[in-house]
Order: structure tokens, then sequence, then C-alpha cells
């Protein structure tokens, strides 16, 4: 058991995760930090958090594990603000869905004590963000990816394997770059390709009234389209190259789509559709496995 969870950011993911510790019996106390301070209060209201801190250092004042629930782009700025109370017993882990640029800042800042950190990605989420929709069991039965660097120290990925699989995660590892390589494909382009969708026909001048046309296809396929824009603003930028790799293979494919289509090949259109429909029914969530 911890003595005391540091929880800067108590946000859906931050509040969740402190609400599931509380559920397993894993931390005595949480104290939390947020920018906005009616965020902080109504964390506590809810019993989130049991203190209300006035700063991100005094969050980590005195506790022995600590998350950062943040955007990506504020990982370095945080860091700096709480180096000063970061030794090597200290476990610090974050949620951030990019990996590469964390670990970056980790390093520039953390510096010797760069092992105590953890680099982690829980794969859920929801298209709502807030304190208001914490959920205690978002965790349970997720993927967790963890990716050490080769400074980090081996007692604290094992304290952070052990807490992650306490709240039911499936935890995985894998290089920072093997990460961000993987979900530029099946996350962040996927999240592109919806907010560009729903660009595309808001702009139109009868969009509005396609979109009130629309059943649960379209529903389905672009529900990502909802997410909270400062997080993907920071994750579509901070995976650029990756990213936009994965883009110009998309583009690709969709053009040989538009081929087919122009030219009128029913049968090869056909065919490929035959492939790719094979493709998907036969995908499943993968079990985890180490791929480093």
């Amino acid at each position: 058991m911890f003595e005391q969870l540091g929880l800067i950011g108590c946000g859906l993911m931050g509040s969740s995760f402190a609400l599931a510790l509380k559920r397993a019996g894993l931390v005595k106390r949480v104290v939390g930090y947020s920018k906005s301070p009616s965020t902080t209060e109504r964390a506590r209201q809810m019993g989130v958090i049991d203190v209300e801190a006035p700063s991100a250092l005094m969050a980590v004042s005195g506790a022995d594990i600590v998350l950062l629930a943040i955007p990506v782009s504020a990982t370095e700025a945080t860091l700096k603000a709480i180096r000063h109370l970061v030794g090597p017993h200290t476990l610090i882990m974050d949620v951030g869905s990019t990996k590469r640029d964390v670990v970056d800042a980790a390093r520039r800042v953390l510096r010797e004590n760069v092992g105590a950190f953890v680099p982690c990605h829980p794969i859920t989420g929801k298209e709502v963000s807030g304190v208001e929709n914490a959920d205690e069991s978002l965790y349970a039965g997720k993927q967790l990816i963890i990716t050490p660097i080769e400074r980090t120290f081996t007692v604290q990925l094992k304290k952070a394997i052990d807490v992650w699989t306490a709240l039911g995660c499936h935890v995985m590892q894998m290089s920072p770059q093997a990460h961000d390589a993987a979900y530029a494909a099946v996350s962040h382009l996927p999240h592109l390709i919806a907010f560009a969708m729903i660009n595309g026909i808001k702009s139109q001048e009868h969009g509005k009234d396609y979109m009130a046309l629309a059943g649960p296809g379209f529903r389905d396929f672009t529900r990502i389209a909802a997410s909270d824009p400062q997080m993907w603003r920071d994750i579509l930028l901070a995976n650029r190259d990756e990213l936009l790799a994965q883009s110009k293979i998309f583009q690709q494919s969709l053009q040989s789509l538009e081929e087919l289509i122009s030219s009128g090949s029913g049968d090869a259109l056909q065919s490929l559709i035959g492939q790719v429909s094979e493709t998907r029914a036969s995908w499943r969530i993968s079990s985890p496995k180490t791929n480093k």
C-alpha cells in the first residue's frame, strides 16, 4: 500500500485512477492539484481526493506515488515544478498518449532521478472529460503500455507493473519509439480522419442536413471526433512525424480505391473490399505481449 498519491490533474484519467486505487485499498491518502481550483474542489467533494493542494509541488510533498494526468504538452513544465521533491524512491507515472516527447522531457528535467519516472499509456478513455465523469472501473480489463528507458529503476518499474495489474490492467512493455509508431497508425490517424470527415461535411452548404440523415454507421465511425480538443491537439502535434507518415500511407490507400471507382473496375473493387473485410472480421484485441 502507498501512503500518499500525489495526483496532478483531476480530470477523467487522473480521477479515475485515484478512485480505482482507493477501491483496491492501495493508497491511504490522495492529495490532488489541478490548474482550475474549481476542479480540485469538485474532486474533493466527490471523494476523489482527500486534500486539495494549492500547487503541483505541494501535491507531491509527502507522496510516494505520483501520477501526471495532464496534457502531454504540459509535462516538462510540470516536472520542473515538482522536480525538487522527486527522489529515487518516488514512483512517478504519466498517462499520456505519446511517449517519446514525454520521455525526452523527463530526461531533460529529472536528470539523475529520471529512473523514478515510469512512462505509461492506458488504452482507455471516454469521449467526455472532466472529474464529473470519473469512473473507478475505467482501467479494469484494459491494456496498459509501459515504455521504460535504459535508466528506469527496476524497483520503480516493478511497482508500476504491480499497481496497474492490481487495477485490472493487462500490462505490456515496449519502447517509446515503437509505441508512438504503432499508435500513430491505430489511434492518432483514426482520430485525424474522424476530425477531417466531420469538418468536411460541416463545411458544406447542406452539411447539417446530411448529418441529420446519418445512421448508426456514421455514429460509430465518427464517435472519436467528439474527443477532447486540447488533448488531441497536443497528441497530434507531439507525434507529428509518425502521424504524417501514416497519413501518407492512408492517402495512397484511399487513392487506390478512388482509381478503381473512377475506372468502373467493379471486380477489382469488390476483391479489394473483400480482402479488407476479411482482415477486419478476423481482428481481435490482441493478448498483451512484450514488444521491445
